[in-house]
C-alpha cells in the first residue's frame, strides 16, 4: 500500500476484507469508535480509508476509487467487454443483498440481545438465505465451471462479493449442499490477494462458530 494511504480494518469484517490490510482494529474493544477512526469516518465504522486528503469510506465506495485511480497497475477489474461489465455491476449491487441475508443468520447473535431472539426469526433468516444461495449456485452453474461471478475473469464483483462466499464457508456452508459455490470459493482463494487479506483470526479458529451453517 502507498504511503500516503490509511485503512483502518476490522477482522472477519466482509466489508473490510474487500481492501488490503494496513491496521487492524479491534471490534471487541470497540476500537472502530476510537478517535483515530471517527477523525476519518464521522459514523465510527469500519474500513475508513484515505488517500493524501482524500476520504472515502463506504467499501463498494473505495473499491471504485481505487480501481479508477490506479486501473493501469495489476489487474484490470472492470473489463471492456459490454455483457461482462453489465454483469459485473449487477452481481456487485445483488451482493449487497447477498452480504445481508447472510449477515442476518451468521451474526444473528452478535447483532440481536438475549432477550430479543426468536427461534422463528432464526428460522425465517435461514430460510431467506437457503433462497439466496440457490440463486447464486444457479447464476455459477449458468456460467460453467472455471468461471468468476461476471465470466471468465476476475472483477470487481469478485472483489466484493467474494468475502460473503468466504464468511459463509467459514461459518460451515456445505460444499456438498453448494457445489458450485464451493468450486467459486476453492478457485478464488487461492488468488494471492486473498491469501494476503485472509481474515486473521482465521487461520487460528472461528471461536466454534465453524458449524453455524451445517444445516444451512
Amino acid at each position: 500500500m502507498a504511503k500516503d494511504m490509511t485503512l483502518l480494518w476490522g477482522s472477519g469484517s466482509a466489508p473490510c476484507w474487500r481492501g488490503y490490510h494496513q491496521k487492524l482494529l479491534s471490534f471487541e474493544k470497540m476500537e472502530y469508535k476510537s478517535q483515530e477512526v471517527l477523525d476519518i469516518n464521522p459514523r465510527g465504522q469500519l474500513p475508513s480509508f484515505k488517500h493524501g486528503n482524500i476520504v472515502v469510506n463506504e467499501s463498494y465506495s473505495v473499491c471504485f476509487y481505487l480501481e479508477s485511480q490506479f486501473k493501469n497497475q495489476g489487474t484490470k477489474l472492470i473489463p471492456d467487454d459490454t455483457d461482462q461489465q453489465a454483469l459485473m455491476y449487477q452481481r456487485m449491487f445483488e451482493g449487497l443483498t447477498f452480504y445481508d441475508k447472510a449477515a442476518a443468520v451468521v451474526y444473528y447473535q452478535y447483532y440481536v440481545p438475549e432477550g430479543e431472539r426468536h427461534d422463528s426469526a432464526v428460522k425465517r433468516n435461514k430460510e431467506a438465505l437457503e433462497t439466496e444461495l440457490k440463486l447464486w449456485e444457479g447464476y455459477l452453474q449458468k456460467l460453467g465451471a472455471g468461471s468468476y461471478l461476471a465470466g471468465p475473469s476476475f472483477t470487481l464483483a469478485d472483489v466484493v462479493v467474494f468475502p460473503t462466499v468466504g464468511i459463509l464457508f467459514g461459518f460451515g456452508l456445505s460444499s456438498q449442499r453448494y457445489p458450485k459455490l464451493g468450486e467459486y470459493y476453492a478457485l478464488v482463494k487461492e488468488r494471492p490477494s486473498i491469501k494476503a487479506s485472509w481474515p486473521p483470526h482465521w487461520v487460528e479458529d472461528l471461536e466454534g462458530d465453524g458449524d453455524t451453517l451445517k444445516d444451512v
